[in-house]
């Protein structure tokens, strides 16, 4: 299963390259490298072309954005899965092949720093005026659409009743007893912040982390960590064969197995957001049309049907008074989870990921 994270691995791996400048010049996917007919650039275009990441994130966009969309306005949406460094090439070259860019807003600040998206301008987008989205989701060249998150999970049946409510519990091995797993490097960012949150910092003194005291934190429980998993679908199967009882998890990952009747939960206290946004390539051909569709996007009855199909939170507040309660109580960025949860420093990271991925690997192998 593919979805919004897919692309983690390309900032993941890319960033220090694309920080140095060295980017892709030769393009082998989706019929890119060559002209894109569009039927002219103003309202009457008839063809809107959004660059996501396809699998079932993809499948929602279809079900609840793009196709209500082209009811709405007659404009067809075409779709196109390539990653970071093929957008960028593209973009480079003068001639994307989209007109959309549907990403993590990791990469939009990456974007950024190669001028390689637009700047938007917010007066052409009516429905973010009174959005009430949160300003960790708006840059200048991209608005965000919704929110993901690493959290724990649990078994339910694991502690004697007992259920872990912080990351301090999940380090806790001697109250909560149990092999654990954690995310490998290839996977996501490390989570660093875990650790910090179980030694005792504060969510609103997470940043910048202090990574000696973070790889401290995690040298203590690394014993008990038989697992650093690297796909999403790994924790729910060593949580669903008893090889460990707690694990970080990219929420969502389990739904399926809960309504199933595992006897697995999340954890949500500590939960790290990451967010995907919407914005436009430089030399986009039909700009008109990628502020509709965005601007589309940020209706709250939008936002409301992707995250009744898709469990990413929205970012428009009022979404949520057009969801099921218990539709709401599962995703990260409703009230409650707000509050409990942070929001991932992307910028920190991207300055700072390169030397923590050399220490981890370090750290790992010792």
């Amino acid at each position: 299963m593919r979805d919004a994270r897919i692309d983690r691995r390309v900032f993941l791996r890319g960033v220090g390259g694309v920080a140095a400048g060295i980017t892709a010049t030769s393009l082998t996917a989706c019929g890119t490298g060559t002209g894109r007919s569009v039927e002219g650039g103003g309202k009457n275009s008839k063809t809107l072309v959004v660059r996501d990441s396809g699998g079932t994130y993809g499948e929602a966009n279809r079900k609840a954005v793009y196709d209500p969309f082209t009811k709405e306005t007659g404009i067809e949406v075409k779709v196109v899965n390539i990653a970071y460094a093929q957008m960028l090439a593209q973009i480079q070259q003068g001639r994307p092949q989209f007109d959309v860019i549907d990403d993590s807003m990791a990469d939009f600040v990456l974007f950024k720093q190669e001028d390689a998206a637009e700047e938007l301008d917010f007066d052409r987008l009516k429905n973010f005026k009174k959005a009430g989205i949160a300003p960790s989701l708006v840059a200048s060249n991209a608005v965000g659409k919704n929110y993901w998150a690493s959290v724990m999970a649990y078994r339910t049946d694991a502690f004697g009743g007992k259920k872990p409510s912080s990351w301090a519990d999940f380090w806790d091995t001697g109250t909560y007893k149990g092999s654990r797993a954690l995310q490998a490097l290839d996977a996501d960012l490390p989570e660093l912040e875990f650790a910090l949150l179980a030694d005792g910092v504060p969510l609103d003194g997470l940043y910048p982390l202090d990574v000696d005291r973070a790889f401290k934190a995690l040298s203590e429980i690394k014993g008990s960590v038989k697992k650093f998993w690297d796909t999403g679908a790994l924790p729910g199967v060593l949580l669903g064969r008893k090889e460990v009882v707690a694990s970080s998890v990219w929420h969502g990952r389990l739904d399926d197995l809960i309504a199933g009747g595992s006897p697995l939960a999340y954890q949500w206290n500590g939960a790290r957001r990451q967010s995907n946004g919407l914005g436009i390539p430089k030399g986009a051909a039909n700009i008109d049309a990628a502020y509709q569709l965005i601007d589309f996007a940020l209706r709250p009855e939008v936002q409301a049907a992707y995250a009744e199909i898709y469990p990413m939170g929205p970012s428009v507040p009022a979404a949520y008074d057009k969801l099921p309660s218990a539709t709401a109580a599962n995703l990260v960025s409703s009230p409650e989870h707000l509050e409990s949860g942070f929001d991932l420093d992307v910028q920190w990271w991207i300055d700072n990921q390169e030397a923590v991925s050399k220490r981890w690997q370090e750290w790992t192998h010792a």
